[in-house]
């Protein structure tokens, strides 16, 4: 039997997601497609699959991203399903342990993606408020001030997140220097 569960993960709770998905397959749930929010699980033995999330450099069509995903398939991983860059795969419990990053390079490189993305749509945010805010201030248009204010709290979120995905990224980023 299918069942749809519905949950707001932001981009920088990507391991909680991991944690949320592994306990739901500790409980026979297994995922077999996601969305915007939206995991479609089957039932299968408890604890049958580790998932994984990855956010690719690329849109999962894009001819490097391919593949990347056809090798991951090659360890005997399955990509289970696309949300934009993001990719959910999966592995057989049974085949031992499952990660994505074998090194501090992979994990730096997954989280320096993970910072542009969040940046990014920070940026773009801050630079739609701030815009907003001048028209407001030149105009005194009530309509501006609606969206302006909002978008700075989102903003706001969107820097709170980030904060810990810097302080992850430099403290792997000193491993690494250490250890070379």
């Amino acid at each position: 039997m299918k069942r749809t569960l519905y949950k707001w993960f932001w981009a920088w709770q990507f391991e909680k997601e991991e944690t949320w998905l592994n306990a739901l397959s500790a409980k026979g749930l297994q995922l077999c497609d996601a969305g915007f929010c939206r995991y479609t699980f089957e039932d299968g033995l408890p604890g049958e699959y580790i998932y994984r999330l990855e956010l690719l450099d690329h849109f999962p069509s894009h001819p490097e991203s391919a593949q990347y995903l056809r090798f991951i398939e090659e360890t005997g991983a399955q990509h289970v399903g696309s949300l934009h860059r993001w990719v959910y795969f999966r592995r057989r419990a049974e085949e031992g342990d499952f990660d994505l990053f074998s090194d501090l390079a992979s994990r730096l490189a997954h989280l320096r993606r993970l910072l542009l993305l969040i940046g990014a749509v920070t940026a773009a945010t801050l630079v739609n408020a701030a815009t907003r805010l001048m028209i407001w201030f030149s105009a005194r248009t009530g309509a501006n001030l609606t969206v302006a204010i909002p978008l700075l709290g989102l903003s706001g979120l969107l820097v709170w997140g980030l904060v810990p995905v810097v302080l992850t990224y430099r403290r792997l980023k000193r491993l690494n220097y250490l250890q070379e």
